[in-house]
């Protein structure tokens, strides 16, 4: 299912948009070179051939043509924490048809959210701009469930009215660094823009802390790649405007994109670099590409955090 605005106000239910996304995106794995990511190993793990075939799926073999063992849910025991940016940056574009980025991580959330469920994995939400707006416990519940569903709700409603929310991610995720006491896979969506963060090392220490507290973490940087890294306008002026700090600066983009684009190629190389350095798995998460290429990447990193 394509996500856009339309389709948000025709079906409106977060936790029902969740599931279509995550069943569109399971039909395609099962089609692809990828099927062997099945996301039902949330109720059924590969057999091992020499094992009992007491549990084999016989049903699921049938239309995958592979062994399946009916998992329990004691043998699951990961835990992951969904952090997502919700300053006023996040709120770009201003469009009546495409998602932002804040939306975009919403949604990309929710879907995450629901795989977690099939996996019977552990999940927990946290908001942060300037400071941590809301931390759960990681949890398995129905109720639970619905509890983080309603507050991406909540969440997206606010997703347009939101100006003058400052980032500072580096605060943020140091607090929440000694929140959290068992080991987990962090995902962080977040579009990168606090200066603090990409021009200071010391500042950067923020995410290496996750990691010296033994997470795994996954940094998803949320971007409208073709304006934001690529400068892409028609050839007029225009008066862009710091969504942050009110700040509006005029210009014709043609007459910089060529340095503004190395610019920020250099800029996301730093701070794909800096994550290497803190063996932090770093995506670069265009909005315009939707939330698919997300759930890959976790399901990627979910099967190397399990063996």
């Amino acid at each position: 299912m394509k996500l856009d605005k339309k389709n948000i106000a025709q079906f409106g239910n977060m936790e029902f948009l969740a599931k279509q996304v995550v069943e569109g995106f399971i039909t395609g794995l099962h089609k692809s070179p990828f099927h062997g990511f099945s996301v039902e190993f949330a109720e059924h793990r590969l057999y091992n051939k020499g094992e009992s075939t007491k549990h084999i799926d016989w049903k699921l073999y049938a239309r995958t043509e592979k062994l399946f063992v009916k998992r329990y849910e004691e043998e699951t025991n990961l835990r992951c924490q969904l952090l997502i940016d919700t300053s006023s940056s996040m709120n770009f574009p201003i469009d009546q048809v495409k998602l932002n980025k804040l939306e975009f991580s919403v949604f990309a959330s929710a879907a995450l959210i629901e795989l977690l469920r099939r996996q019977r994995d552990a999940v927990g939400l946290s908001l942060f701009s300037d400071e941590l707006k809301l931390e759960t416990r990681t949890k398995t519940s129905v109720s639970h469930h619905r509890f983080l569903y309603s507050e991406l709700d909540k969440l997206l409603d606010r997703s347009t009215k939101s100006t003058g929310q400052a980032t500072n991610i580096v605060e943020a995720i140091h607090h929440f660094a000694e929140k959290i006491h068992r080991r987990s896979l962090v995902v962080i969506f977040t579009d990168m823009l606090d200066d603090e963060l990409v021009s200071n090392v010391e500042a950067f220490s923020a995410l290496q802390h996750l990691r010296h507290k033994k997470h795994d973490v996954i940094l998803f940087h949320v971007v409208d790649k073709s304006k934001e890294l690529e400068l892409e306008f028609e050839n007029r002026p225009y008066v862009f405007v710091d969504m942050e700090t009110g700040e509006e600066l005029k210009l014709n983009p043609a007459q910089i994109k060529e340095k503004y684009s190395e610019l920020s190629q250099k800029h996301t190389e730093n701070i794909k670099l800096k994550c290497g350095q803190f063996k932090i798995d770093y995506v670069l998460a265009d909005i315009n590409e939707g939330v698919q290429p997300v759930l890959m990447k976790y399901l990627v990193k979910r099967n190397s955090v399990a063996k």
